[in-house]
């Protein structure tokens, strides 16, 4: 590219950037915000405070309690339990007690009969 293009692309650049600030000038919405932080800046210094004083006071857990709660959370894995039944010679291998013939027997002879015939 020539020089004098790359300085005609440049000049439109910069009057496309300028009518953009012009816009920007005119927006309601950022004139609030430029108040808003003026505002708040002026009350910073007042109390003499840093935004991150500002941010601790508005936050309710500390950072490390954040981070600590945004760590996943692992569970130990089940361990397997071997039920035999001494009056059938049957085995349930199972890692919870949702199992159907486990649910049967312990209807059948008590869930504290059933839980003695664990294996080791």
């Amino acid at each position: 590219m020539s020089k004098l293009a790359e300085f005609r692309a440049a000049e439109k650049a910069l009057k496309e950037q300028l009518a953009q600030l012009e816009t920007l000038k005119n927006d309601a919405g950022l004139k609030r915000e430029i108040e808003f932080e003026q505002k708040l800046v002026g009350l910073m210094k007042t109390y003499d405070k840093s935004l991150a004083d500002i941010t601790a006071i508005l936050s309710p857990t500390p950072k490390t309690a954040s981070k600590a709660a945004a760590a996943p959370k692992t569970r130990r894995a089940r361990v397997v339990k071997v039920y035999e039944n001494p009056h059938t010679g049957e085995l349930i291998e199972t890692k919870g007690g949702n199992h159907r013939g486990l649910k049967a027997w312990k209807q059948q002879y008590g869930a504290a009969t059933v839980e003695s015939w664990v294996r080791s």
